[in-house]
């Protein structure tokens, strides 16, 4: 148990890298970059590469009174050099296709550091008999930050303090780095209570939700304290279902209009809860993404969220508004066969939403669907976890797909989707250009529209020299012809090319040459470098102490009012390219006792 005078000290660890490679350790396939790993990966150089932290680490290490260092990113020789600085606990999240890294992160610290505790956590903790196959202490199932104040003999109860983090960075699309401040992470709550028969999210929190901030006040409150503390107004929801709750919801919309304060979020949501909350209340509100799983088109093969409902509609509708959005599907169902899949394919591609994710189904660990095919001995007992990743093979026994098949298809359908409905950013600048004027049109008498309206038309002028890059580099001549018209549609509306945006259409065609040629020569792997960020213990037995983390932030971009007012904009900004002085570091300590945040030569400002 703690004392105030000898505090616990604690790592937290991510898996270790590289990640995305072939090797003792894990597979090519299963990269560590969301966007490219699931949604844009066959868009060559269009793909979207962002890297996402371990965010469930640092929500750990903010809630309890430890010393916690947490590493995130780590190289296998960086996780031992760390383990032999003498941690009384090491806990390591991981997912199921990296079981073989957290067994060997487990085998290295009983190797360098025998009197470290070593507790799993994570998504892979799901593994059933887990405490048999990997040598450690313990095993944290569920909501983590309640179970290690628990182990820790803390209050499991007490308040729960949402740091500010980034939600992604080292961000690039068409090589163009998107500088500028990143979108901060928000965290409503965890779970869902859908509960689809696939999801492990759902399943491993016990198909219900449970919320960190459960009113539109409390959800207000922290947005502005993070926006404050970060200079940025844009989110990421990470929420599985953030409009289940749609008394919640509209309660931060009224919080908003009521303080005239403006947020940008990126959200999940189920098709039900969209249409209940409404499209033009997610434009108030300031949606500006949205994922939804559209999974298939049959109607029994289906999920409840998605019964009676015309996702293709919902979808143009979000769209006109300026909503981009992701929609998943999932294929080598159980009723996919080689003679219908391709019309799950094609349903999913007339979706024409600006992006979509294909995954194989994947039975994974707690989950209804694992349950039932384990029950009918439909498994694949001899494949190894990290193939369970969903983009390559199948990790249960379908008749009609042996052998390749699976990956095949898969490959098929993203490639289909990319030659049909064009690159994801040509489709997402499009939809805030017929958001800005379908918003414009509808925003007379109404200042909260016309904001939305303006911040849109903001959008389309920040990404609009990234045409330039589509129409050198396009797929096929449609895109290449769509780019040529959306430009004139923009010039029409917002008048001629300034010589400022010519010159960042120049440097959007050299850096996107310079990407394919980078790719070409060295391959497609990005290696995020290791970030170790270290939390003090409270001087005071309780929680809630300020833990925001501390940004390396180059120096030269603080001083440029000009530029302050473009990051302030939107965090994807093409106008940082035309810089001229070199980005230097500096480490702003915090007077709150912030944890302190390192960086193994991070070879971009974290922001």
């Amino acid at each position: 148990m703690t004392t105030a005078t000898q505090p616990k000290r604690i790592l937290l660890s991510a898996v270790f890298g590289p990640y995305g490679v072939d090797d003792e350790y894990g597979r090519k396939e299963n990269i560590m970059e969301l966007f490219h790993n699931q949604v844009t990966k066959a868009q060559d150089i269009g793909s979207f590469r962002f890297h996402h932290r371990s965010f469930g680490l640092y929500f750990l290490a903010a809630n309890v009174d430890a010393d916690v260092t947490v590493l995130d990113f780590p190289s296998r020789e960086r996780f031992i050099r760390e383990i032999k600085k003498g941690f009384d606990i090491v806990g390591l999240s991981f997912i199921t296709p990296n079981f073989v890294k957290a067994r060997e992160m487990c085998r290295l610290v009983r190797l360098h550091a025998p009197q470290s505790k070593i507790i799993l956590g994570g998504h892979g903790a799901a593994i059933e008999g887990l405490e048999k196959l990997i040598d450690c202490d313990e095993v944290a199932k569920g909501e983590g930050i309640r179970w290690l104040r628990n182990y820790l003999g803390q209050d499991p109860e007490a308040p729960i303090f949402h740091p500010a983090l980034i939600s992604a960075q080292l961000m690039r699309i068409f090589g163009v780095p998107l500088l500028g401040k990143a979108a901060n992470l928000l965290v409503p709550g965890l779970g869902c209570v859908n509960a689809c028969k696939f999801c492990s999210t759902s399943h491993f929190f016990g198909r219900t939700y449970t919320p960190y901030l459960a009113t539109g006040k409390e959800l207000f409150q922290t947005a502005c304290r993070i926006a404050d503390a970060r200079g940025s107004n844009d989110f990421f929801v990470m929420d599985e279902n953030f409009l289940k709750d749609r008394t919640r919801a509209m309660d931060l919309l009224g919080e908003m209009e009521a303080h005239g304060r403006f947020f940008d979020f990126s959200i999940f949501s189920s098709a039900e809860a969209i249409q209940a909350f409404g499209v033009e209340n997610l434009a108030r509100l300031g949606v500006k993404f949205l994922w939804m799983g559209v999974e298939c088109q049959s109607q029994t093969e289906n999920f409840e969220k998605n019964r009676g409902l015309d996702p293709k509609t919902l979808i143009r509708d979000l769209r006109d508004h300026g909503i981009s959005v992701l929609a998943s599907g999932i294929l080598c169902m159980e009723h996919h066969t080689p003679e219908n899949i391709q019309t799950d394919i094609d349903y999913l591609v007339g979706m024409e939403s600006d992006f979509v994710q294909f995954m194989l189904l994947i039975p994974l660990p707690v989950t209804e669907l694992y349950l039932d095919f384990r029950r009918r001995g439909l498994m694949k007992t001899d494949l190894p976890f990290e193939d369970w990743h969903g983009q390559k093979t199948l990790n249960f026994n379908h008749p009609r797909f042996p052998g390749d098949a699976a990956e095949r298809w898969i490959t098929a359908a993203f490639r289909q989707d990319y030659e049909e409905n064009s690159s994801s950013m040509y489709r997402l600048l499009e939809t805030a250009f017929r958001g800005s004027q379908t918003l414009a049109a509808r925003a007379e008498g109404d200042p909260w529209l016309a904001e939305r309206a303006r911040r849109l038309r903001e959008r389309v002028r920040d990404y609009a020299p990234i045409l330039a890059a589509i129409k050198r580099f396009a797929v096929n001549g449609r895109e290449r012809q769509r780019a040529i018209n959306l430009e004139r549609k923009i010039s029409a509306a917002f008048g001629p090319r300034s010589v400022t945006t010519e010159l960042l259409r120049t440097a959007a065609v050299f850096l996107a040459a310079f990407w394919k040629f980078r790719i070409r020569v060295f391959g497609d792997s990005i290696q995020p470098r290791t970030i170790v960020t270290r939390y003090a213990a409270s001087s005071r037995a309780c929680f809630g102490r300020k833990a925001d983390i501390i940004p390396l932030r180059p120096a030269a971009d603080e001083s440029a009012p000009s530029r302050a007012a473009i990051a302030a904009r939107i965090s994807t900004n093409l106008r940082p390219l035309l810089a001229s002085e070199a980005p230097t570091r500096t480490k702003k300590l915090n007077p709150f006792a912030s944890p302190v945040e390192e960086s193994d030569s991070e070879p971009w400002p974290i922001v």
